[in-house]
């Protein structure tokens, strides 16, 4: 399963994302590190479903939109320094490690400073904290490459190793893959007999390893300025994590019907007046930015930086069915440019051993093994299993 991490400094509003998200159990306080183990949860990619393109009726959607799970891993706050232990350290970025790609939860209303202390609105800049990140994750790869630079440069002069090969060895554990090295050493223009550039091979390791899609939240409360400089500079995404906390919890005690990412709501049992204005101060911010933000935010991550794509696999063609009967029983989320067979890997590994053909149930054409898959199909494997 994809895992995002969800990272920023105290108070932000990560663990208020992280609830909205998942509807998980998450300790939110206003103060520095509420978050002391990093929560962990399911949260869901919103799609619409092909059963409508399809013309058949599955049981997997809602309205006709297919939510697909990930994984979110709330990431306790950061501070500036933390490379260096402070704060509460080396421990929080390590739980990066795991994430695919990360949603930096920004106050975008400026009222936080930079260690997550509250200050009047519009105080400080947000956009300090996007860089103050970017600077975290920089200095904690530069650190570990160069704790053992000596090491790593002795090797590959001794032993007459690839040294792009042995970098990747050795920044495994960060989930670096090969071609991430190639290209960032490539980019720098880097010379492993000369250090002089360790750092800006960190940031463009960083830049290809660690992609980050900019949440600004509280932008129910943010100054226009603020949320202006912040999409035009980072692309961010205009968020109310609490908004989308209170829908949420509103629609599942059944005062509203509601869905992840929708851009407005319907009330279905009778509110009192403090609920009529809570629901209609959220009823502006959602016509004024499309929504709470959350949603978009995970769909971003997920489809325009991480680049997958939702394939349906079946074993029926014509009925779009598994073996049980189930219409369109499974959406998968695969990257971009994968294969019928690697498709058929993903499935179970012998189904991916004994490949034979796929058919696409859309056009009902056989497919080879080399065929790359596209968004929304709908695939039978043909194996010999």
């Amino acid at each position: 399963m994809i895992e995002i991490g969800i990272a920023g400094k105290p108070n932000a509003g990560k663990s208020t994302f992280f609830k909205a998200a998942t509807l998980a159990d998450a300790e939110i306080a206003n103060y520095p590190f509420t978050t002391i183990e990093p929560n962990v949860g399911i949260a869901h990619v919103r799609v619409k479903c092909v059963c409508r393109e399809l013309g058949v009726k599955c049981n997997e959607c809602i309205d006709g939109w297919r939510f697909i799970p990930i994984k979110l891993i709330d990431i306790a706050g950061l501070v500036p320094g933390a490379h260096e232990g402070r704060g509460l350290g080396n421990e929080f970025l390590d739980n990066l490690r795991q994430s695919e790609a990360v949603i930096q939860v920004v106050d975008s209303s400026g009222s936080t400073d930079e260690e997550g202390n509250e200050v009047s609105i519009a105080e400080y800049d947000p956009c300090r904290d996007v860089e103050f990140l970017k600077e975290e994750l920089d200095m904690w790869i530069f650190g570990i490459i160069k704790r053992n630079w000596d090491k790593i440069s002795r090797k590959i002069v001794l032993e007459k190793k690839d040294p792009i090969k042995f970098l990747t060895e050795q920044l495994a554990g960060l989930g670096f893959k090969e071609w991430q090295v190639r290209e960032a050493v490539k980019k720098v223009e880097f010379d492993f007999k000369d250090n002089s550039k360790l750092l800006e091979l960190a940031k463009a390791l960083r830049e290809l390893r660690m992609k980050t899609v900019i949440a600004a939240n509280k932008a129910d409360k943010a100054p226009e300025e603020n949320i202006k400089k912040l999409v035009e500079k980072y692309n961010a995404i205009p968020t109310s994590a609490m908004y989308e906390l209170t829908l949420r919890t509103a629609a599942k005690n059944g005062y509203i019907k509601y869905l992840p990412g929708d851009s407005d709501f319907e009330v279905l049992k009778p509110l009192n007046e403090k609920q009529k204005k809570a629901l209609e101060k959220i009823r502006e911010f959602l016509k004024k930015f499309g929504g709470t933000g959350v949603q978009e935010a995970i769909n971003r991550v997920v489809f325009d930086v991480l680049d997958y794509i939702v394939v349906y696999p079946v074993e029926d063609e014509n009925k779009y069915t598994d073996s049980k009967g189930n219409v369109l029983p499974d959406a998968l989320l695969v990257k971009k440019g994968t294969t019928a067979r690697e498709l058929a890997y993903l499935i179970h590994t012998e189904i991916g051993e004994s490949f034979i053909h796929a058919i696409n149930a859309k056009t009902k054409m056989r497919i080879g093994e080399d065929y790359e898959l596209k968004n929304n199909d709908v695939i039978k494997i043909v194996s010999a299993k």
